[in-house]
């Protein structure tokens, strides 16, 4: 780090810049201030920057290697489309160690460009790549206590097929809506109906859930972003349509009446709350 130093120059002996030698001045910056007139002791006096010897730029510089500069320069993003990219399989899961819970899953396509440290929604749930190799064409990541307490994703075996979803990119459309990964909770399928080559699907869930979801409004059923159809507030449940290709590009339709899913909620509806349950908005009103 460069040092500044100065000092203040007496009447009886004023600093004379050019009998200071030009080895010790590099670079030199005058003081441009104007001398008050009422202070003839001050001078206008060089501030000398010493810079550090070549050897400290180096040695003391911490050495970071390639797969380092990978991981600090990936963006920490958490947002997702809820367009499923692609189906992945587990390949391997549980506990490597006591208190750590790992899967492995194959992939191709989430893959392409993944690096450490990445978000991927699996059903729906944003977790982080801690190891892939894309030789095998498989990526891992860990899930927490609270992840296994709060997703479907503890009922998952070996073999089980996953939906997959990479982080949101600036560029990306946003052909679905924002979904956080941010799972609220899960949901029982009660009903798999077919009409033509569409398919309904009746899902129940908590009041806690329930209250969030609106006909014609957006959820995130296992990571997918579906749109309400009815919500049936008697029963806890409400329904959406799966048209043909969906069905054919997500993990719902193989699943079958008794099993779990993932739930997120509009984020919209969660923010309105607060907000109305704070005050707020009448604070607004009366001001």
């Amino acid at each position: 780090m460069a040092t500044i130093s100065f000092s203040f120059a007496s009447a009886s002996k004023p600093l004379n810049p050019s009998s200071i030698s030009p080895s010790t001045i590099n670079p030199t910056i005058f003081n441009l201030l104007p001398t008050p007139s009422n202070s003839p002791h001050l001078r206008r006096i060089p501030l000398l920057l010493k810079s550090p010897p070549i050897s400290r730029i180096f040695i003391d510089r911490p050495i970071i290697t390639i797969q380092q500069r990978r991981i600090c320069s990936t963006p920490i993003t958490s947002m997702f489309t809820g367009i499923v990219e692609e189906m992945g399989r587990i390949k391997q899961l549980g506990y490597d160690k006591p208190d750590s819970f790992t899967m492995k899953i194959q992939a191709k396509l989430i893959l392409e460009d993944i690096n450490l440290g990445d978000s991927i929604a699996v059903n729906g749930t944003c977790l982080t790549v801690d190891h892939f190799d894309k030789g095998e064409l498989e990526f891992s990541v860990g899930l927490a206590p609270e992840t296994l307490r709060k997703t479907s994703l503890i009922e998952l075996e070996q073999g089980s097929v996953v939906n997959l979803e990479r982080a949101l990119k600036p560029s990306t459309r946003m052909g679905g809506h924002f979904v956080q990964g941010h799972v609220d909770g899960t949901g029982e399928i009660v009903e798999l109906k077919p009409e033509g080559d569409s398919l309904w699907v009746k899902v129940k869930t908590v009041k806690e859930i329930l209250r969030y979801i609106v006909p014609k409004g957006f959820i995130a059923v296992d990571g997918t972003s579906l749109t309400v159809v009815d919500v049936f507030d008697e029963e806890d449940c409400f329904n959406f349509m799966l048209v043909a290709y969906t069905q054919q590009n997500v993990v719902i339709p193989m699943k079958k009446v008794g099993q779990k899913v993932n739930l997120e909620v509009d984020i919209l509806g969660k923010y309105v709350e607060r907000l109305l349950s704070t005050g707020f908005v009448d604070a607004i009103k009366s001001s």
